[in-house]
């Protein structure tokens, strides 16, 4: 095989062979000759992706001719399928000890041992696969594959060309452009909006891949990177940045990727190999996409995500495009689609026009879709293939609500989304001349509205909505965007702007919730099987002691003067709640020690999310100062159904009787010992749900900002003491749900659910 040396001489006799003459198939068999005799393989094949998702023998020196555009695999079947629908190379001493491989007789490769083979990557997209194979049993070494991999950017280049293949194919045109098309999606950011398809950095052919003169080459790119790390620089001191506290952390984080010695390290050795400075950062682009394919960390997911944006923009600037505005610019309503998105891409765009974002992939707790839930900007993500199934300009409709996007949608539902958007806009006006109105039902029973919060910018909220404080402020944002653990200062400080923009309105601090899938980088990430019953939340921060203490230290801080509330999450037995306390008790302690001001007073509460606790309440609510119902996590364990399965969506409904029954067994047993119960679960942020809490006793709701307004005119058009009469006894019914019934009683009333 080829050694470490050998790549650049290879790469320019590929070069000269794909600019000689000969047809697209001539100059492809050319190549595949070439590069077995200098990879020293008695096997080189490659395979191209054709319609109906299989994968064609196009070329081979060492297997059967007659073998040729005769043989051919599905997209996942066999090694040579596994490739092209992973993405990822694979490399084996032994193919046919491989699970997947398939024998194919008719190419007679059954006397070839090792393999190693690689996707040919165009445009992002799979479009083939380069496979090498030798008789002897051998692992091939990592400079190995990676000469096989920038092998495989040439043969892409020659893909691109249309000769060997209609690029309407590889582009996965054929389908009706006019189509109306609705897709399945992943709410990442809530919210409806509709405008005209964008693509995020429509796609750029790099034409040169080999460096005429590798000097230049290396300049260009030490040029390109520098200007990568100006153009952060200036993002992070704009004065109109909308962003402050833990969005700063996320971008500071983000910037510290693009002075990553590792990542620049191997850039520059591509370009040594023989690559122009553009081609050595789509090289290390690919090695990103494969290392990302092959973990299942969701923290280690992200951060790749963050250094292949960083990529796309370093390959913008090298190529000459504006480092901060490389993409379209906005002159109307848009939607914006993406395979991924970064932090600071989403940001080049003008807030104006942008509307909505939909991307293939994306993560509920990806850098950008904190920033995005925190912009107000509606997000969709997990649609594969979204790319190739619209047109720049397509009409595009992003339903957070539903879940789902509509692509050229027909009129009729247009119109539809046109109504409910000014609707929406009609509905958002009446509830903001609401805003100053007592949140009292119509008997003249008071409810409190409190709001959710996790980010600084969410605090304005306080002010559009009048909410009557914060039921529940989540912590572990700070932490989760933080490459380190956040220094107590730092912790003091978010609390402290917590606490001033609350003024004498209440804040209810919940301990961190991290583990599971909230993943943090200063501590080791442990793989479980269902890590939404792992160690997480209460369970980690009693096995790691520091990390409560130095939040705990931090709160009271902050909180000097003033009532503190701590609540704990995931509690799932008296012992954790009273250990918890024991340790806020110590640090109030250690302050009076010190001679330290303290909190005027520090009232400790716990959450209710596991059903066990509910058993033990009679003992937990002589010791806890307030409760709070939990009810995403509750009614997920209460089910046994995971809230995050689509296919268990219409499993459980959170109006069924016995759900009903459990909460109000709850708020009656915190009513009889006069101990505080709030319940702060979205399932309070939907007014026909909200309608019947209150119904069953609760008096106090922690829920989303936007919701506020809505929940707040259901409560007002409603006859509280008669609305329960009507639903206690219909808690012991054999209904699956009482959904209907009570939207029934709402419409009859003229109740605005």
């Amino acid at each position: 095989m080829v050694s470490a040396s050998r790549p650049r001489l290879l790469l320019r006799q590929l070069h000269r062979v794909m600019a000689g003459p000969g047809s697209g198939q001539e100059r492809l068999d050319r190549v595949v000759q070439e590069i077995a005799r200098n990879m020293v393989a008695e096997v080189c094949s490659v395979y191209l992706v054709r319609p109906g998702n299989r994968l064609e023998l196009f070329s081979t020196q060492g297997l059967k001719q007659a073998a040729v555009h005769k043989t051919s695999l599905k997209v996942g079947e066999g090694l040579v399928g596994l490739i092209a629908e992973s993405g990822v190379p694979l490399n084996l001493p032994e193919a046919s000890a491989h699970p997947k491989y398939v024998y194919l007789p008719e190419t007679g490769e059954e006397v070839y041992h090792s393999f190693l083979g690689v996707p040919i990557i165009r445009n992002g997209l799979v479009v083939g696969a380069l496979i090498v194979q030798n008789e002897t049993q051998r692992h091939y070494t990592g400079e190995e594959v990676e000469a096989v991999q920038t092998v495989a950017m040439v043969l892409a280049e020659l893909m691109g060309s249309g000769e060997l293949i209609d690029p309407k194919e590889l582009s996965g045109a054929g389908k009706d452009p006019y189509e109306p098309v609705t897709l399945e999606a992943l709410t990442l950011a809530d919210g409806i909006a509709a405008g005209v398809a964008v693509f995020h950095e429509p796609k750029i052919d790099i034409e040169h891949l080999v460096a005429e003169d590798i000097d230049v080459e290396q300049a260009r790119l030490a040029d390109g990177i520098t200007q990568l790390r100006e153009g952060l620089d200036r993002m992070l001191v704009a004065s109109d940045m909308p962003l402050a506290g833990e969005h700063h952390d996320i971008l500071e984080t983000y910037k510290m990727f693009a002075y990553d010695r590792g990542w620049q390290e191997r850039m520059v050795e591509a370009v040594d190999s023989g690559l122009t400075a553009e081609t050595a950062v789509e090289r290390a682009q690919q090695d990103i996409r494969a290392r990302m394919a092959q973990t299942r960390d969701p923290y280690l997911r992200e951060r790749l995500s963050d250094l292949e944006d960083l990529s796309n923009r370093l390959i913008r600037i090298i190529l000459g495009y504006s480092g901060e505005h490389a993409h379209q610019q906005l002159h109307e309503p848009s939607i914006i689609i993406a395979r991924a998105i970064g932090v600071a891409e989403l940001l080049d765009y003008d807030r104006k026009y942008l509307k909505g974002v939909v991307l293939e992939e994306g993560s509920p707790t990806a850098h950008v879709t904190i920033v995005a839930r925190a912009l107000g900007i509606p997000m969709l993500g997990r649609v594969p293939g979204l790319g190739d199934r619209l047109a720049d300009g397509d009409r595009v409709i992003v339903d957070g609500d539903m879940s789902r996007v509509c692509i050229r949608p027909t009129d009729d539902l247009d119109r539809a989304y046109t109504e409910s958007l000014a609707g929406r806009q009609e509905l958002a006006a009446e509830y903001a001349a609401q805003r100053d109105l007592p949140a009292v039902t119509k008997d003249g029973v008071a409810i409190d509205l409190y709001m959710n919060a996790g980010l600084l910018i969410d605090l304005a909220s306080l002010e559009t909505t009048n909410a009557a404080g914060i039921g529940l402020f989540r912590t572990e944002f700070q932490f989760m965007v933080s490459s380190t653990l956040p220094r107590m200062k730092a912790q003091t400080e978010i609390y402290g702007q917590v606490l001033e923009a609350a003024g004498d309105r209440p804040v209810v601090f919940r301990t961190l919730d991290i583990g599971g899938d909230k993943r943090v980088p200063f501590l080791p990430y442990v793989e479980e099987d269902n890590p939404a019953l792992g160690w997480r939340a209460i369970r980690l921060a009693l096995d790691r002691p520091a990390l409560l203490r130095y939040q705990i230290r931090a709160l009271l801080t902050a909180a000097i003067g003033r009532v503190l509330y701590v609540m704990f999450p995931m509690v799932a037995d008296i012992s954790e709640f009273m250990q918890a306390r024991e340790i806020v008790e110590a640090e109030v302690a250690r302050m009076e020690k010190l001679g330290k001001k303290l909190p005027r007073e520090v009232k400790i509460g716990s959450m209710l999310e596991v059903p066990a606790l509910a058993w033990q309440l009679d003992r937990l609510l002589e010791i806890a100062d307030f409760l709070s119902i939990g009810t995403n996590d509750l009614m997920q364990f209460f089910f046994a159904s995971d809230r995050g399965n689509p296919k268990l969506a219409n499993r459980y409904d959170l109006m069924s009787p016995a759900a009903l029954s459990f909460i109000h067994s709850v708020s009656e047993k915190c009513n009889a010992a006069k101990v505080p119960v709030t319940l702060c679960g979205e399932m309070g942020s939907r007014p026909l749900e909200a309608m019947a809490l209150i119904g069953l006793g609760l008096t106090k709701l922690s829920i989303s900002p936007p919701s506020i307004g809505p929940v707040k005119m259901m409560l007002r058009n409603l006859d509280l003491g008669e609305f329960s009469s009507f639903l206690r006894p219909l808690l012991s019914s054999p209904e699956h749900s009482l959904r209907d019934i009570l939207k029934a009683y709402a419409e009859e009333r003229h109740i605005p659910i």
